[in-house]
């Protein structure tokens, strides 16, 4: 009786498939709940990121709505989208969470032509760690 010939390649594609699916999966858990709690998540960024000194505003109610409308959107999004606002950012940390990523990348390029921000201060990473003190509790673990 022959012996079935199990390659080194098959089983790295199957495991690399296999990480594929789950990050695919972790990411449409992520959005999801992002979009449900949109509000609440909204209020608590905007206060991190004040507390924290990476934005100076003159309307805080107008930048809640801005993220809440922002968390809304997101799970609509084609995943390229996603991935060509996250690539400039995608190396700022080792597993990074990608509602985190993007968000971080949006303070950073988009949230500073808002008229109610007077500045945003800080560097990628510690505008990143603001945002994802926020976001870690929707990564499963």
């Amino acid at each position: 009786m022959a012996k079935a010939h199990i390659s080194a390649t098959r089983t790295t594609d199957k495991t690399i498939r296999k990480i594929d699916r789950k990050r695919e999966q972790e990411r449409r858990f992520i959005l999801r709940k992002a979009r449900e709690n949109s509000s609440e998540f909204s209020v608590r960024l905007v206060q991190r990121l004040v507390d924290r000194n990476v934005i100076e505003t003159d309307s805080v109610a107008a930048l809640q709505e801005t993220f809440s409308s922002l968390l809304q959107q997101l799970p609509d999004m084609e995943e390229f989208d996603i991935q060509m606002k996250v690539a400039p950012i995608r190396t700022l940390i080792q597993d990074p969470n990608i509602l985190s990523l993007y968000v971080t990348q949006y303070i950073i390029e988009d949230i500073i032509n808002h008229p109610s921000i007077e500045d945003v201060f800080g560097d990628d990473i510690d505008i990143y760690r603001a945002v994802d003190s926020i976001f870690k509790i929707l990564r499963p673990q």
